[in-house]
């Protein structure tokens, strides 16, 4: 399964992710309202983080919704809204422990990213490399060799050495 990563060191914060990810979905317009992804500035830490659904293994937000338009795509495994089906009651907006799904008030339904079937654009588009649609297995990999090489530093720095 792929999934998309994000590594807020080398976003630049450009919102190129959410330019694409709105006229992917809209066809239109690259009104960043309309993007499924949320580039978040945090000024007094200096980062900046791109953030999007995670196409969680356990989806809270499948489980929760009580009208069944949240299914697992079998091509692309993401979460996925079928917005016909779509009560609008926000059922899945709460579940999310991430805050990755959004209410379209026009539409009056939810939307939340699709992975733009197997070729997300806000990927294609990211200027700084801070998103990479990857094996999950690879992103894994990539997450315990840098929490292994932070222990190193961090028993290296407690130890005095350098």
């Amino acid at each position: 399964m792929k999934m998309i990563t994000m590594n807020p060191d080398n976003c630049v914060g450009c919102r190129n992710c959410e330019l694409a990810c709105a006229f992917a979905k809209t066809g239109e317009t690259c009104e960043r309202t309309q993007s499924n992804i949320k580039v978040n500035h945090y000024i007094d830490e200096r980062v900046v983080i791109p953030m999007t659904c995670l196409h969680c293994e356990d989806a809270w937000c499948l489980n929760v919704c009580p009208a069944g338009a949240i299914s697992r795509d079998e091509k692309t495994n993401a979460v996925i809204i079928d917005q016909t089906r779509c009560a609008g009651c926000k059922m899945c907006m709460l579940a999310c422990p991430y805050g990755n799904i959004h209410f379209d008030h026009e539409k009056l339904v939810s939307r939340k990213c699709n992975l733009c079937n197997g070729n997300p654009k806000c990927v294609k588009h990211c200027i700084g490399g801070a998103l990479q649609f990857v094996e999950s297995e690879e992103a894994f990999k990539f997450r315990r060799q840098q929490a292994d090489t932070a222990i190193i530093e961090k028993t290296k720095e407690c130890r005095g050495e350098q």
